[in-house]
């Protein structure tokens, strides 16, 4: 009896405990609330696979140190399952430690499942094999899809539940998401979509997870799912039921980058005043894609043409420095709005329109009343008289006022500093020239020259039906028989190919005749058969596979055909058809199934060491060298590489490019004009150069204690590795400005401060290039005062008054500004 009352007692005990360390949250119109209690939530996307875990702890750290409550992140199904029913959760595909490690800093997370999850991701993040899948159409009301993603769906939502991951046991997910804009695409599916995602909904509350569904993009979501907003601006808004909060799921803090693109930007006041509206206008849950954006490593970029940096220009860059000055300019911004958030969440809310896209928005409790006063113009200043008093607001900003009277925070004014981030070389030996090369060719004769191939059809077949994407490349082979009577129309003979507009090499007999990428999708060049047997080998090389659009699934990829011989007789064009020929496939190329990248390859003995090829097609590369120093994120300089993939220590770090060019118009010399709405065209710099030389290799890639690290490069179209080295990012020089009565901050990222290169206290001006003297400044020599303040220091505080820097001559009413350069 006495066994049977402990066992009961024991019972209770963990009942008790699980109850109180659970935590509920719901939401209503205003808010979602943990445990009773209204919350202002920021947000901020990671993505676990485009970083590592060595990573993770730091930006997630910085994250909480920049404002941030919540880390939200998809789930990447075909990472997770690249086989049917076989599933990899290790190294930087292990969820439930990147989970654990943002509870560990006391954060959030908010679980984007799915399982589509878009994000420039290869394929949306949907598994190839499950195109394969007889009688399959995804994101449709289709059984054999809905089973597929139902099963994956389940096994995250069950694993997250065996970990007590949860809210509702205690866990710090507070928010799930099942599908991904669907609402954009909806309408094309005709009634199937809306059947469809009426099962998600279903599907989901039928998983008894314990806390609030989403779903992005949305209009119609069903209930209780909660419908929210994805965009650039989301002020305007409206929730499509009136219990449901005002919620920002994607709030781009830039844009991607792709192949033969230049570079786009987002200033911080534009994402600030973004954020800022939102707020005003009754938002209580805001998250940034991305808060890090990070790395596309191996074949994980989509697209197609998706580069392999994937920053952003995210508040934490693709190596995790801050982004200066988005990261600090925001997480001033999340400090004044954590400050009201009682008055946002309870605030009975009343509006004056000033006119002229001038707003005041008033939030009253009965504790308190907070402030925002917007001015949308994109060109003019308002000055408003509110409650008798006068406040000046800049074009395209939001003030906002935590008591009605005195400005916190205008989102137009940034007073963080700026920081420069510079290369520095491998100072642990004199890259490059000390680099020894071996090389090897990469053996495309044997398949080229013979056509032999696994797979045998009468038609051209979309790639993805036979590489399953295990590989980026398929060769399609035929053969062609020259008759005699052939020869009257075969001179000045022409191959004819029309592809994806991927990339296409094309040989005949085992003669490169060309390649063909992106620009056009047709491939055309003369050709000349010999008498007999000709063997004509296409090689198709994907870039990423589109992720995204209506049926972005069913988009051809490698060679739709027609392939075609084009040749004359007499005046007559005779065009020669090949596309129900037998055609025979072989998936990849023998070094990428010899493992040449691997440490562990039977063939490494084959390298060779002498007259190294340059600008030479289908070659593997490599080198060994010494790890950088110290612990600054490390980059790997292309230039002069052509196109291919990058391993270090058997790490695929993804595809390079650095041959591809931008285009030389499109980008301006000025300072970036924040005002005006934003779009991935504006503010874009990288004119004439190429997308990307720089390629991120995280230091846990490098072997620890060991001077020998190996770098292998698998070239495609041809490159010179003569100038390849590793390189250090750190913080270059820093910069700030400040109004008299603020205090401004200096810091080199744990590095000293070693000089300062300007300082004026009086009307300095900005330029595209940095700060010049304006027409007065203070008595004071500025630069004297902040070298002895601030140099030999890793940070330091100055105080802008003009007891320190002497008074100006700038006028009885002007404030004058203290702006600042420093070199780390």
């Amino acid at each position: 009896m006495a066994f049977r009352f402990s066992l009961a007692a024991l019972f209770l005990c963990f009942c008790t405990i699980n109850l109180v360390a659970s935590t509920i949250v719901s939401h209503d119109g205003r808010a979602i609330t943990i445990d009773g209690i209204p919350r202002v939530l920021l947000s901020g996307s990671i993505h676990y696979p485009r970083s590592t875990p060595q990573m993770w702890p730091d930006l997630i750290k910085k994250s909480k140190e920049g404002g941030l409550d919540a880390i939200e992140t998809y789930v990447f199904w075909n990472a997770h399952e690249p086989s049917r029913r076989q599933y990899d959760f290790n190294d930087n595909l292990d969820l439930v430690s990147f989970i654990k490690t943002i509870q560990d800093e006391g954060l959030y997370v908010v679980l984007r499942i799915g399982p589509y999850v878009c994000a420039e991701w290869n394929y949306g993040g949907f598994p190839v094999w499950l195109h394969n899948v007889p009688g399959c159409e995804m994101r449709t009301a289709n059984s054999v899809f809905m089973n597929e993603m139902q099963n994956f769906t389940t096994l995250i939502v069950d694993m997250m539940k065996q970990h007590n991951l949860f809210a509702s046991q205690g866990g710090p997910i507070i928010l799930a998401q099942v599908e991904n804009e669907y609402g954009n695409i909806m309408d094309s599916y005709g009634a199937a979509g809306k059947a469809y995602i009426d099962w998600c909904a279903n599907m989901a509350e039928s998983l008894d997870i314990g806390v609030p569904w989403i779903m992005c993009q949305q209009t119609d979501a069903p209930q209780p799912m909660i419908n929210t907003c994805n965009g650039w601006y989301c002020d305007q808004f409206t929730p499509n039921n009136a219990n449901s909060p005002k919620m920002w799921t994607e709030n781009w803090t830039g844009w991607f980058k792709s192949w033969g693109g230049k570079v786009p930007h987002r200033t911080a006041e534009d994402l600030a005043f973004a954020v800022a509206r939102f707020f005003q206008t009754g938002g209580t849950f805001q998250n940034y894609y991305m808060y890090h954006g990070g790395t596309n490593f191996g074949r994980t970029a989509g697209g197609p043409f998706i580069t392999t940096s994937y920053d952003y220009d995210a508040p934490l860059d693709e190596y995790g420095n801050l982004n200066q000055p988005k990261w600090g300019h925001l997480k001033q911004l999340h400090d004044i709005l954590h400050s009201i958030e009682y008055t946002l969440t309870h605030g009975n809310i009343s509006t004056i329109d000033y006119d002229n896209s001038v707003t005041v928005t008033l939030y009253a409790s009965e504790k308190e009343s907070s402030c925002f006063f917007s001015n949308g113009n994109e060109t003019s200043d308002a000055t408003i008289d509110f409650e008798g008093t006068n406040y000046d607001i800049p074009a395209w900003s939001v003030s906002i006022l935590p008591d009605c009277k005195n400005v916190g925070y205008n989102t137009a004014k940034v007073k963080t500093q700026t920081s420069t981030m510079v290369k520095k070389k491998n100072e642990a030996e004199d890259e490059p020239s000390c680099l020894k090369w071996y090389w090897m060719p990469e053996n495309i004769q044997k398949t080229a020259i013979l056509g032999k191939g696994q797979v045998h059809a009468s038609q051209l077949i979309d790639q993805k039906d036979v590489t399953n994407d295990v590989s980026d490349y398929l060769w399609y082979m035929t053969s062609v028989h020259l008759s005699k009577d052939d020869r009257i129309w075969s001179r000045n003979m022409s191959l004819r190919v029309n592809g994806t507009g991927h990339v296409l090499h094309a040989y005949v007999n085992g003669e490169n005749l060309g390649i063909q990428y992106k620009s056009s999708n047709v491939l055309e060049t003369s050709v000349k058969l010999k008498h007999g047997r000709n063997i004509i080998s296409l090689l198709s090389s994907t870039v990423g596979l589109q992720n995204y659009g209506y049926q972005f699934d069913m988009g051809a990829t490698g060679i739709p055909g027609p392939v075609e011989l084009i040749g004359q007789k007499g005046d007559e064009k005779i065009i020669k058809d090949l596309s129900s020929h037998k055609w025979t496939y072989s998936v990849g190329l023998k070094g990428f199934d010899n493992e040449l990248f691997s440490s562990n390859s039977p063939h490494a003995s084959k390298w060779l060491d002498q007259d190294l090829p340059t600008n030479r097609t289908m070659t593997w590369y490599k080198t060994t060298f010494k790890a950088p120093l110290g612990k600054d994120p490390v980059v790997l300089n292309l230039q002069g590489m052509g196109k291919g993939f990058a391993w270090v220590n058997g790490n695929n770090i993804g595809r390079y490019w650095p041959s591809y060019v931008a285009d030389e118009d499109g980008c301006s010399n000025e300072v970036c004009d924040y005002r005006g709405a934003y779009d991935n065209n504006k503010c874009l710099t990288n004119c004439g150069n190429p997308t990307q030389i720089w390629y991120h290799v995280p230091r846990s890639f490098f072997v620890e204690n060991d001077d020998v690290n190996t770098l292998v490069l698998f070239e495609e179209f041809g490159g010179n590795p003569a100038e390849i080295n590793f390189q250090t990012i750190t913080a270059g020089e820093v910069s700030v400005s400040g109004s008299e009565g603020e205090t401004v901050d200096l810091s080199c990222n744990d590095k000293p401060i070693s000089a300062i290169k300007f300082a004026s206290f009086g009307d300095p001006q900005v330029t595209n290039v940095g700060f010049i003297k304006g027409s007065c400044e203070g008595v004071n020599d500025a630069s004297s005062i902040i070298h002895k303040a601030c140099v030999g220091k890793e940070a330091c505080k100055i105080q802008v008054s003009k007891d320190i820097f002497g008074s100006t001559s700038c006028g009885g009413e002007f404030v004058n500004i203290l702006a600042i350069e420093a070199v780390c």
